[in-house]
C-alpha cells in the first residue's frame, strides 16, 4: 500500500459473498478517485452477474434453511447489537474513508456518515424488540391470528452521499426481521463497505445470510430483476427508483423507494431570523449539498426579504470551503466530476432565467484541484425556474419570495418531490398547522430532525413506501391471516 496526499491507498480483490471474503467471478475492478486531489485512494473488484447468481443462491438457502430466520428473535438481537456497538468503536475511521471517497467534510462525517449509521442500527433494534409479530384479533367471522413473517431474500441498494447510513436502513430491518440480504454499493463509496463486511463478520451472522457486492448499473438492474430476491429497499435519483420499479415489477418483487427531493424551508413573518438562519444554512448545504433531504428552496417573506437575503449571502460567505478531511472544513468537493459540472450547468440555467446569484456561483479560486463548487446562493428566484423545481444535488440554494402564509404553503407544495422540509416561527401551534398542510414525508418545527424512531419516506416523486419506525419496520415483512375456530 501506498500514501496518496494523507489517504492511504486500499486495494481489495476479493468480494464479501456469503460471508466469506471470495475471489469474483469476472476481472472488472472499480477505481476509487479522491474528489479532492482527483487521484486514485483504491481499487475493489467490480461484481459480475456470477457474483449476483451466486449472492442470491446463498441468500436463499440461508433464508429457506431458517438457519437465521429461525432463531430466536432474541439471538438476532444479539449479533446486530454487536453490529451497532461496532460502528460506534469505529465511527471516526469510517468517517474518513468516507470523507476521503466522496468529499463530505470528516467534521460533520462523524456525526452524518458513522455514528448515525450506528444510530439507524440501534433505532431498528428497540423497534424489533417490541415489535407485534403475532397479534389476535375479533374477526367478523371469527377470531383470527395475525402472523408477520420476513419476506425473504432482500436486495439493498445504496447510493453514494451517505453509504452506512443506507445501508443500515436496508440491512438492520432485514437482518432483525429474519431476512438474508444482498447489499449492492456505489462505484463512488465501496471501501466504507469493506469496513462493514469485517464488522458483520465478528458479529456471527450466520454463513449466507449477507453478501456486500460493489458494481454499477448493469449488474444493479440485474439484481434487482433476480427472481430469487423478494424484496428491493432502494435509495437514489427519481429515474433510477423509476426504473427499479419497472424492473422488480417483473417478478412482481416488493419495492421501497427513498428517492429525490427539493425541500422547502419556510421562514414565516415572525420568525427568530438569527436561529432561522443559523438552523437551515447547515441543512441546505449538508454533505455538500448533496442529501435527498436538503433543504435547498428557502422561503421568505417578502416583507423580511432584503433582510434574509443578506442573511443568508453572510452565511454562505462564511462557509469554509476546502480538503474534507481538514477539520475545519465545511463544504468539501463533490464527489465526481460530473456532479460537479453538473452544479455549474444548473449555476448557468438559473442566471439565464433571471436569478440572481447573492453568494458563490462557481469554482473556488483557491481550490486548483478537486471537484469543489462554491456554496452558492440564488436570490429572486420564482418556483417555475428549472433551479427551483429540479434536484441539482449540489451546494446551490434557491432563495423565494412570498407574500402571505397561504402562498407560502402553496410555493413548499408546488414541487414533484415531498420529502422533507421545515418552518420557522415564533408560535409552535402556527408551525404545526403549516407542516400539517405541506404534502412532505418529514417535516420540522423551528428545527431539522430525522429520528429514526419514526417513518421516513417522501410523497409523490419522493418515493414509495417508508424507512425506520415501525412503519418502515414493517415493510420487511409478509402479513398471514390464520382463521382459528370459535371459542379458541
Amino acid at each position: 500500500m501506498t500514501e496518496h496526499t494523507g489517504v492511504e491507498y486500499v486495494e481489495h480483490q476479493q468480494l464479501y459473498i456469503g460471508g466469506t471474503l471470495t475471489d469474483p467471478a469476472g476481472e472488472d475492478t472499480i477505481e476509487v478517485v479522491s474528489p479532492h486531489t482527483e487521484q486514485p485512494i483504491g481499487r475493489v473488484p467490480h461484481a459480475a452477474r456470477e457474483d449476483v447468481d451466486k449472492a442470491v443462491a446463498g441468500a436463499r438457502r440461508a433464508f429457506d434453511s431458517g438457519v437465521w430466520a429461525d432463531r430466536p428473535l432474541a439471538e438476532r438481537i444479539e449479533v446486530v447489537t454487536r453490529i451497532k456497538d461496532a460502528f460506534a468503536v469505529r465511527s471516526e475511521e469510517i468517517a474518513r474513508v468516507i470523507s476521503a471517497e466522496n468529499g463530505t467534510p470528516y467534521t460533520s462525517g462523524v456525526m452524518v456518515q458513522s455514528l448515525a449509521a450506528m444510530m439507524v442500527w440501534d433505532s431498528a433494534l428497540k423497534i424489533a424488540a417490541d415489535f407485534p409479530y403475532e397479534e389476535r384479533r375479533a374477526g367478523a367471522l371469527g377470531p383470527l391470528l395475525l402472523r408477520r413473517e420476513p419476506v425473504g431474500v432482500v436486495a439493498g441498494v445504496v447510493p453514494w452521499n451517505v453509504p452506512q447510513f443506507t445501508a443500515a436502513a436496508k440491512l438492520a430491518p432485514a437482518l432483525l426481521s429474519g431476512c438474508s440480504a444482498i447489499l449492492k454499493v456505489s462505484p463512488e463509496t465501496p471501501l466504507d463497505a469493506y469496513i462493514l463486511a469485517e464488522i458483520a463478520t465478528e458479529a456471527g451472522l450466520p454463513e449466507g445470510v449477507l453478501s456486500i457486492l460493489p458494481a454499477g448499473r448493469e449488474v444493479s438492474e440485474y439484481l434487482v430483476g433476480h427472481p430469487g430476491v423478494d424484496k428491493v429497499s432502494f435509495t437514489g435519483s427519481v429515474a433510477a427508483g423509476k426504473r427499479v420499479m419497472e424492473v422488480a415489477a417483473r417478478n412482481l418483487t416488493r419495492v421501497t423507494l427513498e428517492l429525490g427531493g427539493k425541500s422547502a424551508a419556510v421562514i414565516l413573518p415572525d420568525a427568530d431570523l438569527d436561529a432561522a438562519v443559523a438552523g437551515i444554512t447547515p441543512f441546505a448545504w449538508m454533505i455538500n449539498g448533496q442529501a435527498c433531504v436538503a433543504q435547498t428552496r428557502i422561503l421568505a417573506p417578502r416583507s423580511h426579504y432584503d433582510e434574509i437575503a443578506e442573511r443568508f449571502k453572510a452565511a454562505a460567505d462564511a462557509l469554509v470551503v476546502g480538503d474534507p478531511l481538514d477539520p475545519a472544513t465545511e463544504v468539501g468537493p463533490l464527489v465526481a466530476e460530473r456532479q460537479r459540472q453538473r452544479s455549474l450547468d444548473y449555476i448557468a440555467i438559473g442566471q439565464e432565467e433571471g436569478a440572481k446569484v447573492l453568494s458563490g456561483g462557481g469554482r473556488p479560486e483557491a481550490m486548483a484541484k478537486g471537484w469543489y463548487v462554491e456554496p452558492t446562493l440564488f436570490g429572486e428566484v420564482d418556483n417555475s425556474m428549472r433551479v427551483a423545481r429540479e434536484e441539482i444535488f449540489g451546494p446551490v440554494i434557491c432563495l423565494l419570495p412570498y407574500e402571505d402564509e397561504n402562498e407560502a404553503v402553496r410555493i413548499a407544495n408546488d414541487s414533484d418531490y415531498g420529502l422533507s422540509g421545515s418552518v420557522w416561527t415564533a408560535d409552535t401551534e402556527r408551525g404545526i398547522d403549516v407542516a400539517r398542510r405541506v404534502r412532505t414525508g418529514t417535516y420540522s418545527v423551528n428545527t431539522f430532525s430525522l429520528d429514526m424512531l419514526g417513518p421516513f419516506g417522501g410523497y409523490k416523486d419522493s418515493g414509495v413506501g417508508r424507512e425506520f419506525g415501525p412503519e418502515g419496520y414493517g415493510e420487511f415483512f409478509e402479513h398471514k391471516m390464520i382463521h382459528l375456530p370459535a371459542g379458541s
